[in-house]
């Protein structure tokens, strides 16, 4: 499949073609500021245009500069939920929606992006979620009561209802991502495989609901709703980093 992936950066990041990749960077920098580095193949469509349903497969290699890096990282589908920048560097001309995705995640320990007792909620690892379509004019009047979820109590039965209404399914990656690794997905409807040095580490029921958009990213933001209720989203203090990757194949 021909690959038509355009870049998106803040100033000072950097998306550069590499031999047989490309490398994204992000400057240092101090919190307060959104640093992004990305490659997208929908920043110019509605979601109805979105170019991936299954089957789908994707492999590539892929390394990082630190294990360790503020904010988060990583590659594969979703329907960029947040269209009113509820976050960050998201595309302002979207309504949001409740997220579907299929992707490779890393966020530091300041995140936490698991709604279900057993699911990573910050470091390195693959994962799914499916979630119902609600029409997003249903959702836009839910930003009106943002600040209630200031009360612990309001946002931890909140975020219970939203447990039951998402799907999600992750696990654990612990590779050095300092190091080359093959990724790859394979996304069915009945099933999404993930497979790292082509050894299969997760495969779940949980398919995302299409159609998606392909994205690479690297950045110092962060989100946040623990399951004590604590919601939270912002920037982080960085050092420069890096997202390489090669070998790049896609089919669907």
């Amino acid at each position: 499949m021909e690959i038509d992936l355009k870049s998106r950066c803040t100033p000072g990041a950097v998306v550069d073609r590499t031999e047989n990749g490309w490398r994204l960077g992000v400057p240092a920098g101090a919190c307060g500021a959104y640093r992004l580095a990305q490659l997208d193949d929908y920043a110019a469509s509605s979601r109805r245009g979105f170019h991936h349903t299954a089957p789908w497969t994707m492999s590539l290699r892929a390394r990082v500069s630190a294990s360790n890096l503020p904010g988060t990282w990583g590659f594969g589908l979703w329907n960029d939920p947040f269209g009113f920048s509820i976050g960050f560097g998201r595309n302002a001309g979207r309504t949001p929606v409740l997220p579907n995705t299929a992707w490779f995640f890393h966020g530091s320990p300041s995140n936490w992006l698991s709604l279900h007792d057993g699911i990573p909620g910050y470091g390195f690892f693959a994962g799914t979620i499916h979630s119902p379509r609600i029409p997003s004019l249903l959702l836009v009047p839910g930003l009106a009561a943002m600040p209630f979820l200031a009360l612990r109590p309001i946002s931890r039965l909140l975020r219970r209802l939203a447990g039951r209404i998402i799907q999600q399914e992750a696990t654990g990656i612990s590779v050095d991502v300092t190091e080359w690794h093959d990724y790859s997905i394979g996304w069915l409807r009945e099933f999404v495989e993930f497979k790292i040095d082509d050894e299969t580490i997760l495969q779940t029921p949980i398919s995302p609901d299409p159609p998606l958009g392909l994205v690479i990213w690297i950045d110092n933001q962060f989100a946040t709703w623990t399951p004590e209720g604590r919601l939270g989203y912002g920037t982080l203090d960085n050092p420069a980093a890096w997202l390489e990757l090669k070998s790049f194949k896609l089919n669907s």
